[in-house]
């Protein structure tokens, strides 16, 4: 909603300044979004006057103009023009060298134009983006001072604000609902709005109906209009057109912008049709199955079943709340006039709005509420002010249906306010800031009658009531106060999956994955490449023909989410998700998945080290780190080299604790699969089962993330064993572990080794050993010992023998 400073005041009597109006606005609910000063952007336009205007030599249609500036030295500017109405002694708007034009989109140079030089331009209304005018320049009134601003010669200094109005808030579409608030916030007070009643003085009228089904009758509740005989339509003048463009309207005409004014003004919709151009009478009804109407934005719509729609005995001729049909348009021939006001229901043109895609100004206000009491003042209003400026005589006023009765009334007590709001205030303050609103508030017992005024449809209740009274008092005037403490938790009231889908996710964002939300429903043809497809496990009502499918996996929505980063340049990406699949559709096929995809390269390319395309071991450190931070001791867990058929066999495998309990899978994502969700590899990715985690055992031990260090020095020693090709590290790592469960403390393979000097079928793996001594330094001897248990453990275990 826009509106100016200048029009705001004809309403509302304030000397509040244009800052004290904008903080008022916004704290009222009303806020504000930009503040436009009007002659700052004609900042460098001013007056000019021709001093002579002589033919140009070598072109019939411009003019070589002399024009005095107001310059000090007195000096003269050439200008070559082409505007049909430049003469001498013309007072104008004038542009220099280096002036931007916006309506013609230039910036002004010296030129010659046909062989003679022009320094500069009269402008047109249309070079200044004030209308459409570009016919000829601008004519300012003889007493224009030369070399003063161009917008105040043009009465264009009004400042303009936009304000963005929540859908509740229809009384404030008109610059009067504004300053109703504004004037009850103490800025100032409301001036009264004179009733216009104008008396008919011819006898012609127009016969309306309201026809309507039982169940549609809300459709237009009331309908008044009347002929208004002899006008002259034509431009209107310039009081009335500078307030329309200063809202961003464009003037079109007098009885046009008349209609114009008063939605602006009063929130008030009005339509102006052409009378002789209507048959017959005029009938507010339902559309049919294949009516149309050609409407004034220039389109033809298929109005089809169900809008509300005024026609006559030809057809339709508007769309009720919505817009006018260029059948009946006024024109400047136009003489006679039936002028409409009326209710629609909000619902069915926001209905008919969205179906036929038709965005406008009643729209919009008809759509959020229209005071359902103003169709007559409205009319009345409008039909004086059309009198006014384009003469003609006016009917009586012919009314169909009744208007709605919007009147009710509550019972309201002052404490709502302190109960609700928290802010103390007296019974005679609530009523004042009602009344100044236009409630009606009077004593009664158990506190406030309160009477609703018809244009505020949206309070209901007396929490409503609150909320008026709050942001009029001002919400910075409620106290700050602290909640109580309603009591103490003895514990955390997480469940352990609660906690795991955190502990998930900081580990997997620690190692530099991204996280990413999406849907729990995939299609049919990916759910099938992950083992689903089912039919129990199909959406009844999807959203999108390619979203059918409940997923059997965390996988196939991240893996389409690296496809798009990868078709838009960002092939090396890590995202992940914690979230459900689902294995069937009862409540136990639905598990919590920790799952994410690396694709590409494990880095950017550097000169140091060069990256890696992404594998196995880098899925299953993601896997690792997420069991890790639930606690699950890694060591203790088992690789197998086995996993489910969307992963590549042979660079895949499971975690498992046990041969049943599978912790997480992980591995590179089969060829295949990639290929069928047209993705280039490699990609692998990792599913860790957040519900399969065992719970911990102990009720008490040491705190999450605790660190129990030494202070005594760590010694390392490197083994290499020499195994059979058969045999896993895995088993190696273990049984390194358990020769002293106390003093070791880690142990890691460094390398494989098989060639040279290993005989066929063997391996050997070296293995770094960390002894952590907690009580006493460790002394040749203890060492000695402890990597004697680590051989003959790894021996016992695996069969292997340290390697000379």
């Amino acid at each position: 909603m826009k509106f100016t400073v200048g029009w705001l005041k004809e309403h509302l009597d304030t000397t509040a300044s244009l800052d004290e109006i904008s903080v008022a606005l916004t704290a009222l609910g009303l806020e504000v979004e930009s503040i436009t000063d009007r002659a700052e952007n004609l900042s460098d336009f001013t007056v000019g006057e021709i001093v002579t205007a002589d033919p140009h030599p070598d072109a019939d249609k411009l003019q070589v103009c002399t024009v005095n500036t107001g310059a000090d030295d007195g000096e003269l500017v050439q200008v070559v023009c082409g505007a049909p109405n430049a003469r001498a002694g013309l007072k104008g708007v004038f542009a220099g060298v280096g002036v931007y034009v916006p309506g013609s989109d230039m910036t002004l140079r010296k030129v010659k134009i046909r062989g003679v030089e022009s320094t500069g331009m009269m402008c047109s209304a249309a070079e200044l983006e004030l209308s459409d005018d570009h016919d000829g320049i601008i004519e300012l009134s003889d007493d224009a001072v030369l070399g003063a601003p161009a917008a105040e010669a043009l009465g264009l200094t009004d400042t303009v604000i936009e304000i963005a109005i929540t859908p509740n808030r229809g009384d404030c579409l008109g610059v009067y609902g504004i300053a109703r608030d504004l004037a009850a916030a103490g800025l100032g007070s409301l001036k009264p709005m004179m009733p216009a009643t104008v008396k008919g003085t011819v006898k012609d009228i127009i016969g309306i109906t309201i026809d309507f089904p039982d169940d549609a009758s809300n459709a237009c509740p009331h309908f008044v209009g009347r002929v208004i005989r002899g006008v002259k339509n034509g431009e209107s003048p310039d009081w009335l057109k500078e307030k329309l463009i200063a809202v961003g309207l464009r003037p079109i005409s007098v009885l046009v912008d008349i209609t114009n004014y008063f939605t602006m003004d009063r929130g008030r919709p009005l339509h102006v049709f052409d009378q002789d151009t209507i048959a017959g009478n005029l009938t507010v009804r339902l559309s049919k199955k294949g009516e149309k109407l050609a409407a004034l934005d220039g389109v033809t719509y298929d109005v089809e079943d169900g809008a509300c729609v005024i026609a006559d005995d030809d057809g339709v001729l508007s769309l009720g709340g919505i817009m006018g049909g260029i059948s009946t348009g006024c024109t400047e021939t136009t003489t006679n006039v039936v002028l409409e006001a009326a209710s629609f229901d909000p619902i069915r043109t926001a209905m008919t709005g969205r179906r036929l895609g038709i965005e406008s100004d009643a729209r919009y206000r008809f759509e959020r509420g229209v005071d359902p009491a103003s169709t007559l003042p409205g009319i009345e209003a409008a039909t004086q002010l059309i009198l006014d400026l384009c003469g003609g005589e006016a009917g009586d006023v012919v009314e169909a249906g009744k208007s709605a009765d919007t009147s009710s009334t509550l019972v309201f007590a002052a404490s709502e306010v302190h109960r609700r709001g928290g802010i103390e205030l007296p019974e005679t303050r609530i009523s004042e800031i009602l009344s100044a609103l236009g409630f009606d508030a009077k004593k009664a017992t158990g506190g406030l009658q309160i009477t609703i005024p018809s244009w505020r449809p949206d309070v209901t209740c007396s929490a409503d009531l609150v909320e008026e009274v709050l942001r009029i008092e001002g919400y910075d005037t409620i106290p700050a106060v602290a909640l109580p403490k309603l009591g103490t938790l003895s514990r955390s009231l997480e469940t352990p999956t609660q906690r795991r889908s955190g502990f998930s996710r900081r580990a997997l964002a620690a190692r530099g994955m991204n996280e990413a939300v999406t849907y729990s429903f995939i299609a049919e043809d990916h759910a099938k490449l992950f083992g689903g497809g089912s039919a129990e496990l199909k959406l009844q009502n999807p959203i999108s023909s390619e979203l059918t499918d409940m997923r059997p996996s965390i996988l196939p929505a991240l893996l389409a989410a690296v496809g798009r980063n990868a078709d838009r340049g960002f092939g090396d990406i890590g995202l992940f998700e914690v979230g459900p699949s689902y294995a069937n559709a009862t409540p136990e096929g639905q598990a919590l998945i920790a799952g994410g995809v690396r694709a590409g390269q494990t880095g950017p390319r550097h000169w140091a080290r060069q990256p890696r395309a992404v594998d196995a071991f880098d899925a299953r450190a993601d896997a690792e780190a997420i069991l890790a931070e639930c606690g699950v001791n890694i060591a203790a867990l088992q690789v197998v080299a086995i996993a489910p058929d969307w992963y590549h066999p042979g660079r895949s495998g499971t975690l498992q604790m046990g041969p049943k309990n599978i912790l997480a899978t992980f591995g590179e994502l089969h060829p295949g699969v990639l290929a069928a969700m047209d993705i280039a590899g490699p990609v692998a990715g990792f599913e860790v089962m957040l519900n399969a985690i065992p719970e911990s055992r102990s009720k008490s031990g040491k705190a999450r993330g605790r660190l129990d260090l030494s202070s005594l020095q760590a010694v390392k020693r490197d083994f290499a064993f020499l195994t059979s090709t058969d045999v896993s590290a895995q088993d190696v790592l273990r049984a390194v572990r358990s020769a002293d469960k106390a003093l070791i403390s880690g142990a890691r393979i460094f390398d494989v080794y098989t060639g040279e000097g290993v005989p066929e079928g063997s391996q050997s793996l070296a293995v770094e050993v960390t002894l952590q001594p907690v009580k006493a330094t460790l002394t040749d001897a203890d060492i000695d010992a402890v990597s004697k248990k680590i051989v003959a453990a790894v021996a016992k275990a695996t069969g292997a023998t340290l390697r000379g």
